[in-house]
């Protein structure tokens, strides 16, 4: 049943922010694809593989060991912190950010560029003002320590000192 949830939630959630909504932008200005691309465009191409990768890898890991789904109605019952969580604290996001760009670029879509703006603005304030408090309540002083050794958005410099 669980994963049948996190199949549902997949679609649900990015399913919409990358597929639905990109398609309606698209076919709002009209545009199809029906002429040859430039080749500029197909640079689009490996960020919205590099993003499929990440999020559906990160779902992955949510489902396998957080026991829960992407949904934060049904979220993980236990801290995840293998995979790419060792590296950013929201590889699904940052996944979903990678799809937007690149299908801005496959597309030539300013209107698809603007959706990757507000969705980072957007999620950024979700993140910093619900998420982390939910967590930090939830998982305590692991969590803690799992915020100040890895980044929100980017992967931390780690220094070793001798």
């Amino acid at each position: 049943m669980l994963l049948l949830r996190s199949i549902f939630f997949t679609l649900l959630m990015p399913g919409t922010v990358t597929m639905v909504i990109p398609y309606w932008l698209v076919s709002s200005q009209g545009r199809h694809n029906s002429k040859p691309h430039e080749v500029l465009q197909f640079l689009g191409v490996p960020l919205i593989t590099i993003g499929a990768v990440a999020l559906l890898w990160s779902i992955w890991r949510f489902y396998s060991d957080g026991q829960g789904t992407l949904a934060p109605v049904d979220p993980p019952k236990i801290l995840v912190v293998r995979g790419l969580y060792r590296y950013v604290r929201n590889p699904m996001y940052v996944g979903v950010l990678w799809i937007l760009l690149g299908e801005a670029i496959w597309f030539l879509s300013e209107l698809i560029l603007f959706e990757a703006g507000l969705f980072l603005a957007v999620t950024h304030l979700f993140v910093k003002y619900y998420e982390e408090p939910v967590l930090r309540r939830q998982f305590g002083e692991p969590y803690e320590r799992y915020m100040q050794s890895v980044g929100r958005w980017f992967p931390r410099k780690r220094y070793r000192t001798r």
